[in-house]
């Protein structure tokens, strides 16, 4: 987050998907179904790896915010070593 490489949030993480910045994309486990739809949806469209991992207070705690439901990484280095680390240590983690 310091680094500034993650966007945190519903409408960031859209518009960082929109903007085709987005190299791998978190949403909540716990968010409401038409939720995990528009992201999955929107990720196909625009070719970005989607995981769904945690709850929203555990997304919001591990970048120091309140509540989150969904975050979009924009480092490809970063996002692929924590898309290979979120899919190996969880075996509830979701991949689309």
């Amino acid at each position: 987050m310091r680094a500034g490489k993650l966007k945190s949030g519903e409408f960031a993480t859209l518009e960082t998907i929109r903007g085709r910045k987005a190299e791998l994309v978190i949403v909540s486990e716990d968010a409401s179904d038409n939720t995990k739809k528009q992201f999955s949806d929107k990720c196909s469209y625009y070719e970005v790896p989607m995981v769904f991992f945690g709850d929203k207070e555990s997304l919001g705690h591990a970048i120091g915010k309140d509540v989150r439901t969904s975050l979009a990484i924009t480092d490809k280095g970063f996002a692929q070593s924590l898309r290979k680390n979120l899919l190996s240590t969880n075996t509830s983690t979701e991949e689309m």
